[in-house]
């Protein structure tokens, strides 16, 4: 990269006119009469017609500035407008030249300081397979309607429904898989541009924005403390300028041995972080890494390395042993402090009433206790009024105060660790517990309120013009994560993207994935495909976002839409003050003068570099490496940072509406996405190449896994019937993203579907029918054609994902499980809370490990009882007995119809085998499945079995005939 910075101040008229592409200074491209530029992409990047060519034959066409693809429509004109010109050869010519001698320029293939590349390998292909069988299902269904089976219409129609829906699932399902995309940073070029001495950094310090980072935790007994504390550790530790990050923990239950948890884990991060800085440990949670199946001393030549890391294991052993009694110290100290201050009450009672008999009736609280005996401000052990999950007072405690920009190397033996870190950075990055307030009849918002209370502490306390949001069990398993994410962010028109989505990858599953925990398909295949088109969706945790973008502010060079009122438009101008002085956004951000001052500092520090003159907005090198500003924690910020965590805070703002994380669903994530690609924000999703950036835990009970997925389909159906729905979203989302957003919103309905074609078989089995009137060689071709293709396509979606066929074939088998259970009964849900305002409430999935260690995954093989099972088990058990029903009357028939009776039980082996983890998962290890799941799927096939004999045989049909 060449280090000449371009000051936009003196460029004047040149810079209007040159192309913005680094290492080109051709003209702009005209219009056919030479008289209008062109800028050929909606964020106005500025380009010649050289690299516009460049971009379009040899770069995917991507454009250059804001790293999104030309308008197909826009590229054809272009190219027709200027079919007959000479012009754009020669510069082709030069183009060439000077890649080739300019060691500065990037090719189209590297657009900006990222390589990104299409896999244009599978696109074409997988494209062309997509429309043949899209052709074969068209015929395939034609076919069907034209040939109904009129001995059992009633069986054919519900099976011609089904698979016209099925048809149109799969369509919107595929639509946005067209375009998958790989992307890779370049670590090396991020450390030369923002981290290495030069004449506007003599000293080499970061110029890094800073990154404040949320961990949510809201139980202690779902979410152990020991887990969050691992998770804290590892983000202390991450590879990123220790005074540039910023450490932010959401306790929802406010309970004090998530407290103190915490403050073990801040003294034992003293020894942890310059150990992991010392000896480059990986990953860098200490539960994780000491639980390693590989060597640990692999590639560590250091010879006291293997007497550190004991004496560091011994100390984290200690460590543990610490937060696992808290509970028991915690009861223990608040007996103590409660026994005496019950003592010194009972005194000054008979004092005061100059009486030496015993007093029956004095109540003293019995609150919970500090170390240093005074009452915790947040939950009691034993509930009381302003002491309940719902009802106590907003607390921020500092834990970690923000660290000095000088290294610190030195250390004391006083401070009494084990090992040598006198030649390591000392330093820990600051730590913050944060616990909003919470009082009775006010709605909390759940998760997402949880969220914007950090949001608008974060602002106050450190303002990072970047968030990073994980959960509590979700650690950083590589260090250098963060810096991976703010390659893109920092990149040349990185300022249009909302926010970086990692993949979420999880431990302690088990080895065959029974429920497909992994969900490798959604997010090694789906959410690729996505950032092809306007990005992936928000899934909870691992994403980087830009703080400008949780705010509601258009994205940079944002085009206004015809249909969006002037009102609703929110751009920082030139003047970033005009705007926040703005009556709506001034009430839209509440009362916090320190917050609404906050925004121009978070814009300004999100920016990318000026070092080149196509950077419109950009910030000079260097403006970054003495920020002090979040040093000044005094007591009025403090004060203040306690304010914008109170209930009546959100009160007349646009905090949950347009600002922060939106209320409206139980899932807040992809409704806080939806709204940032609806004010025309990309996103990015990004795979490491070097192993995985987060990772955490995933339910592997059946019962669990089955809340959770309820959880998920019900919010989307929220969704779906609210005025978020993508059908009513702005021009500046584009099409194909609507179809991925409508696809999350409605795959909940197709479980009625999925339901009904299971019982298809059975119905086929009990009335001698079919779905179709013979098995005839037409329809056996289509079949064959149908399943052939979908089979080709599935093969291409494993080669260009990376995923195993057996992670597949799980995801299809959950599919049906979910199909079956937990997505009808959302649909059932989000009906009845419209319909009758009735309130959903879910469970929060547990995190915490199994207690059985004589066996591995214990929690695979406990069952729960759930009503969610019934139907899946009254599927199998119908269709069971179906088979057997069958396969008995077509024996004993006079004129046997084997080609029915081979079509029915073909179908029921189907649902059977789809259904087959969850038939395993019912049984448990040793059969302990409960007795009324039985009783209800019993009492259930046994009523269906008899309503379709009558059916089928009518007890009154003779009756009726003599009549």
């Amino acid at each position: 990269m060449d280090e000449e910075v371009f000051d936009q101040s003196k460029t004047g008229h040149a810079k209007q006119t040159l192309c913005g592409v680094q290492g080109c200074d051709g003209e702009l491209m005209r219009d056919e009469r030479k008289k209008s530029i062109v800028l050929p992409c909606e964020c106005d990047f500025k380009i010649c017609k050289a690299c516009f060519d460049d971009a379009v034959e040899t770069g995917g066409g991507i454009c250059p500035g804001c790293k999104e693809a030309y308008d197909v429509i826009v590229m054809d004109e272009l190219a027709a407008d200027n079919e007959s010109t000479d012009t754009g050869k020669s510069k082709m010519e030069s183009k060439k030249k000077t890649s080739t001698t300019d060691p500065g320029f990037m090719s189209s293939t590297q657009i900006g300081d990222l390589e990104f590349s299409a896999l244009f390998e599978t696109k074409g292909t997988y494209g062309f397979l997509f429309f043949v069988r899209m052709i074969v299902l068209m015929f395939f269904l034609r076919w069907r309607i034209t040939n109904p089976n009129n001995d059992a219409f009633w069986l054919w129609i519900m099976s011609v429904i089904c698979e016209i829906w099925f048809a149109f699932s799969w369509l919107i399902d595929q639509l946005p898989k067209l375009n998958p995309v790989n992307r890779s940073a370049n670590l090396g070029l991020l450390k030369e541009k923002f981290e290495t001495p030069t004449a506007h950094n003599p000293e080499g310090k970061s110029d890094l924005p800073g990154i404040d980072v949320f961990v949510s935790t809201a139980d202690p007994e779902k979410e152990p403390p020991l887990v969050t504390a691992n998770t804290i550790l590892s983000i202390l530790a991450a590879d990123y300028p220790v005074e540039k990050l910023f450490c932010y923990v959401s306790d929802d239950g406010g309970s004090l041995y998530t407290f103190e948890a915490l403050e073990e884990a801040a003294s034992f991060a003293k020894l942890w972080v310059p150990f992991c800085r010392k000896y480059e440990i990986e990953p860098r949670n200490p539960e994780s890494y000491f639980n390693l199946k590989r060597d640990p001393y692999k590639n560590k030549v250091e010879p006291k390395f293997v007497r550190n890391r004991r004496k560091v294991k011994r100390e984290y052993d200690e460590f543990k042993v610490r937060i696992n009694g808290l509970p028991a110290l915690i009861q223990q100290r608040s007996n103590l402090f409660n026994s005496g201050e019950e003592v010194k009450t009972m005194g000054k009672f008979q004092k005061e009433n100059k009486s030496d008999e015993p007093v029956e009736n004095l109540k003293i609280p019995n609150a919970t206790r500090m170390a240093d005996g005074t009452c915790w401000s947040g939950t009691w052990i034993v509930p009381a009024t302003g002491h309940s999950r719902a009802d106590h007072e907003g607390i921020v405690k500092v834990l970690l105060k923000p660290p000095s920009n000088d290294l610190v190397k030195d250390r004391s033996d006083d401070d009494g660790n084990p090992i040598d870190l006198s030649e390591v950075d000392n330093r820990l990055p600051m730590l913050v517990y944060i616990s909003r307030e919470k009082r009775p009849g006010y709605d909390h918002n759940k998760k997402a309120g949880a969220m914007n209370a950090l949001v608008r502490a974060s602002a106050i306390m450190s303002n990072g013009p970047f968030v990073l949001n994980l959960d509590c069990d979700h650690y950083i398993y590589t260090s250098q994560a963060i810096r991976e994410g703010m390659c893109f962010m920092m990149d040349r028109g990185g300022d249009r993207i909302c926010y970086v989505q990692f993949p979420q990858r999880f431990e302690g599953i088990d080895p065959s994935d029974r429920y497909a925990n992994h969900n490798t398909v959604f997010f090694d295949a789906n959410m690729r495909a996505l950032d092809g088109l306007q990005g992936p969706l928000y899934v909870g945790t691992g994403c980087l976002f830009r703080r400008m973008a949780i705010y509601g502010f258009d994205p940079p060079r944002c085009k206004k839409p015809a249909s969006v009122a002037e009102e609703e438009r929110w751009i920082l101008a030139e003047n970033d003050h005009e705007i926040l002085k703005h009556e709506l956004v001034s009430k839209g951000f509440g009362n916090s003068i320190l917050l609404v001052d906050s925004i121009p500092e978070a814009e300004f520090g999100g920016r990318p570099l000026a070092d080149h003159q196509s950077v419109e907005n950009g910030r000079q090198p260097g403006a970054l490496c003495n920020n002090n500003s979040q040093q000044n924690l005094d007591a009025s910020r403090l004060s203040d940072a306690i304010h914008v965590i109170s209930c009546v805070y959100e009160y007349k703002t646009k905090w949950g509406k347009r600002i922060g994380w939106i209320y409206g669903s139980i899932t807040e994530d992809v409704l806080t996405g939806y709204r940032m690609h609806n004010r025309g924000w990309r996103s990015v999703y990004y795979v490491p190449k070097c192993g995985d950036a987060f990772r955490g835990t995933a339910p592997i009970n059946l019962t669990d896994r089955l809340h959770q997925v309820l959880r998920w389909a019900t919010g989307s159906v929220e969704i779906f019937f609210s005025r978020n729905n993508c059908l009513l979203a702005s021009p500046r989302m584009k099409v194909l993203q609507r179809v991925a957003y409508l696809n999350v919103a409605i795959y909940p309905f197709t479980s009625i579907f999925v339901i009904v074609y299971c019982f298809l078989p059975a119905f086929s089995l009990f009335s001698g029918q079919f779905i179709v009137q013979t098995l005839n060689v037409n329809f056996l071709l289509y079949l064959l054609a149908v399943t052939l293709t979908l089979c080709m396509l599935a093969g291409l979606e494993i080669k260009w994902s990376g995923i195993q066929l057996e992670e597949w074939w799980r995801n299809e088998q959950f599919w049906l499980i979910a199909g079956t259970s937990a997505h009808v009964a959302a649909v059932l849900q989000v009906l009845l809370k419209i319909i009758a305002g009735i309130t959903i409430s879910f469970k929060l999935t547990s995190k915490s490990a199994n207690d059985d260690e004589d066996e591995d995954f214990a929690d695979l093989y406990t069952i729960k009882w759930t009503s969610l099972m019934i139907l899946p088990v009254t599927i199998i058990m119908t269709n069971l007995i179906a088979i057997a029903f069958g396969v008995l009357r077509t024996i004993n028939s006079v004129i046997p119809l084997w080609s029915r009776l081979v079509g029915g039980v073909f179908f029921s082996f189907w649902v059977l085998a789809h259904l087959y983890p969850f038939a395993k998962g019912l049984m448990g290890r040793r059969g302990r499945t409960p007795t009324l799941v039985f009783l209800w799927s019993g009492l259930i096939t046994i009523v269906l079995f008899f309503l379709f004999w009558v059916k089928i045989h009518p007890p009154f049909s003779a009756l009726q005939m003599e009549f």
